[in-house]
């Protein structure tokens, strides 16, 4: 072989290496930007769900609090009537006393 057909082959092969390295190193790259961009996404995802979490508990609080006021109002009402009757039966049974005695 001839010394220009080895020295081709010898700057073939180190352009080969060259390339092959700089292939390499863009994937390196391209593999880190890439995780990069998924933390990113991963991250935003991640605050929007919080964000999205943070909704729903004031949603379901500002609920429970109008559920509890109406169930309050309805006891209250309930407690009232109850209230009420007692007192009726405490009158009765005070004139049914006062009538016992009066007639023994």
């Amino acid at each position: 072989m001839s010394f220009e057909a080895i020295s081709s082959i010898a700057q073939a092969e180190a352009q080969a290496k060259a390339e092959l390295a700089g292939a390499q190193a863009r994937a390196k790259q391209m593999a880190a930007d890439a995780e990069s961009a998924g933390k990113l996404a991963v991250d935003a995802a991640c605050a929007k769900a919080e964000a999205e979490l943070k909704e729903l508990a004031r949603q379901v609080n500002e609920k429970a609090k109008g559920q509890a006021e109406c169930l309050s109002d309805e006891l209250e009402n309930e407690k009232a009537a109850l209230r009420a009757r007692a007192e009726n039966r405490l009158q009765d049974a005070a004139a049914l006393v006062v009538e016992r005695i009066v007639n023994s």
